[in-house]
């Protein structure tokens, strides 16, 4: 069965993690995604142990589903061949600052003219039309201005760096939920539209959620941040033999909790009894919590706690992560056969459609690999392709 985006052609002018990871995600739904390269290729085609150039893990991570088309923007003729391409396209997304875009010929106005029905999708560091309208902005620049890195420090530490590429990301699925959300307007109305996600707002607004607190009301002043998320007691608890995680919010479920730690009576405790207690002493709670979680096995607290329905889990590293019981039942570990590559492992596509589910159907692309192919189907004779890719 196709997937729900199937019959959509999308073309991606993107590097790195942030238009790449949309766009993928856009390919798993059944979209046919055109990458459009550099004759040096997306950088990410480096980064990690590869068995052949050009064919990196973090490359093959981010680009299952696609296809390869090599074009040189700065020169005419490929720039004449995307305004081509475009006209057959659905959606076309980039990464890239808005300066840069208009310099290569592909801001928002060139490429509805070529195609007025377009959805044309872009992300960069903050919105066009401000004062950092071009400015350049990574995922470390927007997790420290986002207030991510403050964060991730704790209360009075110096400012960490989350371990990944997490506004990348976050932005990344915004970017591709945004674009479904114009399909489904376009199909109502007809008209193709332009988006924008801007890093800075989008993580802003994604860390507040949590953390807006007084300034819901205007009183900043008064204090920011959920108390229960910034207590330094917040952390995998120390067992007799490992860690555990475990997370009680309900009243019924902290009761639960308080059976299991065989200290039923702190249930009708006023410091811990109400939502509102647990908040204001949530520091004694969770030293209590610690305190006896010490005292058994990270398998008898299991038992327990799924006696007593309370949500816990292991602390997976990245080694356990990829030897999960669960997400190898689930299948979540594919094997992908790549014509060069050989024998791939990928993750599966996550979320599930009953009648429309998506798929991986194209092993990452080698660099350039579908370029004849495309420019032929756009009526480009074998000499004219000669001179657009400059061989």
């Amino acid at each position: 069965m196709p997937g729900p985006l199937a019959g959509i052609r999308v073309i991606e002018v993107a590097i790195a993690v942030l238009g790449p990871l949309a766009t993928q995600i856009l390919g798993d739904m059944g979209a046919e995604i055109i990458k459009v390269e550099t004759p040096e290729g997306d950088p990410m085609r480096q980064i990690g142990p590869a068995r052949n150039p050009g064919m990196a893990a973090y490359f093959l991570t981010l680009n299952r589903n696609k296809k390869s088309l090599v074009l040189d923007l700065k020169r005419k003729v490929a720039r004449e061949a995307i305004l081509r391409l475009a006209k057959t396209a659905d959606i076309f997304v980039h990464n890239m600052r808005t300066g840069a875009a208009a310099r290569l010929g592909i801001d928002y106005t060139t490429i509805a003219a070529a195609n007025p029905g377009i959805v044309y999708a872009s992300a960069t560091g903050y919105r066009p039309g401000t004062r950092y309208e071009d400015r350049a902005a990574f995922d470390d620049v927007i997790q420290g201005e986002s207030g991510l890195a403050a964060l991730n420090g704790g209360s009075g530490g110096a400012p960490r760096y989350v371990p990944m590429v997490v506004c990348d990301k976050v932005s990344g699925h915004v970017l591709a939920g945004a674009v479904a959300m114009a399909l489904f307007a376009r199909e109502r109305t007809g008209k193709g539209q332009e988006i924008h996600v801007p890093m800075m707002e989008t993580m802003a607004a994604f860390n507040l959620v949590d953390h807006f607190w007084h300034g819901v009301f205007g009183k900043p002043g008064k204090g920011l941040g959920y108390p229960r998320m910034l207590t330094p007691y917040r952390r995998p608890y120390a067992t007799e033999d490992g860690h555990i995680c475990l997370l009680a919010t309900t009243d019924r479920q902290w009761r639960g909790l308080f059976e299991a730690m065989d200290c039923p009576e702190l249930g009708q405790d006023p410091r811990f009894a109400t939502i509102a207690g647990r908040t204001a002493n949530i520091d004694a709670l969770y030293t209590i919590v610690a305190e006896r979680m010490r005292r058994r096995t990270t398998r008898e607290w299991r038992t327990r706690l799924d006696r007593f329905d309370v949500p816990n889990g292991v602390v997976n590293d990245l080694a356990g992560l990829i030897a999960d019981p669960y997400l190898n039942e689930t299948g979540f570990f594919q094997p992908l056969d790549h014509p060069s590559e050989g024998q791939l492992v990928t993750t599966a596509v996550p979320v599930g459609f009953s009648e429309t589910p998506g798929a991986v159907r194209l092993p990452p692309p080698r660099l350039g690999e579908h370029t004849a192919e495309l420019l032929g189907e756009l009526g480009y004779a074998p000499a004219e392709i000669g001179e657009i890719t400059g061989s």
